[in-house]
């Protein structure tokens, strides 16, 4: 018999992969993006202090569709790393793929200003 894994459990170790190679700074923050389904969000992580320097969520958003909100979320995260005065950041995927929603986020970002 076969060893049958979840998806959610396929995806966390995924994670921890991409985690073992990247990490935040305060100059260069970790960009972690969490998708679910009905929502996405995206956090900046200094990770040598252990602190979430800025936070966006597409729950209060209006617009139709998930991609839609993915990329508004996006722009809003990088309009809030330009107050912070960060320009470049380190995205972290989070063990999705990168396509669809993931993909909508980094171009958001790209758009409104910030560098990865």
């Amino acid at each position: 018999m076969k060893n049958i894994q979840s998806k959610t459990a396929k995806r966390i170790r995924r994670k921890l992969r991409i985690r073992a190679k990247i990490s935040g700074t305060e100059t260069k923050p970790r960009l972690a993006v969490f998708k679910s389904n009905q929502y996405i969000s995206a956090q900046l992580i200094d990770d040598t202090k252990g602190v979430t320097l800025a936070s966006a969520h597409s729950k209060t958003m209006k617009d139709k569709t998930l991609a839609l909100r993915s990329f508004a979320v996006g722009k809003q995260i990088a309009a809030l790393a330009k107050a912070k005065k960060v320009e470049t950041v380190v995205f972290d995927r989070g063990g999705f793929i990168y396509t669809g929603n993931i993909k909508a986020v980094s171009e958001g970002a790209r758009e409104g200003g910030l560098i990865f």
